[in-house]
């Protein structure tokens, strides 16, 4: 097991030691997990291949399929992916939030190609949960890419966990620092839209409602 922080009920200000202690660890190349407000991470810095590796081999996870990133803001964003307008206005309306945005990645590419399955799209998402947002903001603030991989914490196919110990539990692999902010607020899974095209796809429905997003973009 790694080493477990619980941070459930603090205010951000007070476990700010705490998330700097993350930040090192995924400067460092370590694997953390963290809350989010659908259900819990895991993850590590997308331009570190042994990263990569380890989060593959953590989930089990067939490697024709890629990781999706989790970035501090739009700016950081677009130095990963390409923005048509549709993205754009989904991006400005719905970041941060529960909306990943599949994207054709930006070329030459600064993260590792095994990132995204060695695809030309990615998925990006700027998260609305406090602890995992104040993470990726630091890390820019210290002159890094504020972008993580953010995969959901389980082993493919099962269900994600819903709070730190439960990631205790279930993960067999060790996880460098498991940060436990407490049961997840909803167990559903972001909301995901291609949007490669001008047409959106949805790939996956989570807690927006592709009825939502349809009747925003009227």
């Amino acid at each position: 097991m790694g080493f477990l922080i619980k941070l459930g009920g603090k205010k951000l200000e007070d476990i700010e030691l705490y998330l700097k202690i993350a930040v090192e660890n995924i400067i460092e190349g370590k694997v953390i997990a963290f809350p989010t407000n659908s259900v819990y991470g895991i993850g590590g810095s997308p331009l570190n291949l042994n990263v990569v590796n380890r989060l593959y081999d953590i989930k089990f996870r067939d490697r024709t399929k890629g990781f999706l990133l989790l970035v501090s803001d739009y700016e950081e964003a677009l130095k990963i992916a390409e923005f048509n307008d549709l993205a754009k206005k989904l991006a400005k309306q719905y970041w941060p939030g529960q909306l990943t945005l599949v994207l054709k990645k930006k070329e030459p590419s600064i993260i590792a190609p095994e990132v995204a399955a060695f695809k030309n799209t990615i998925g990006l998402r700027v998260p609305e949960n406090e602890i995992i947002l104040r993470i990726l903001n630091l890390l820019k603030q210290e002159g890094h890419l504020g972008v993580i991989i953010g995969t959901s914490a389980n082993y493919s196919g099962e269900p994600p966990c819903i709070s730190g110990e439960e990631v205790v539990k279930k993960l067999l692999n060790p996880i460098d620092l498991i940060l436990d902010g407490g049961k997840s607020k909803s167990k559903l899974s972001t909301t995901i839209v291609d949007c490669t095209t001008e047409v959106p796809k949805f790939l996956r429905i989570g807690k927006i409602a592709e009825e939502e997003i349809l009747e925003f973009l009227l």
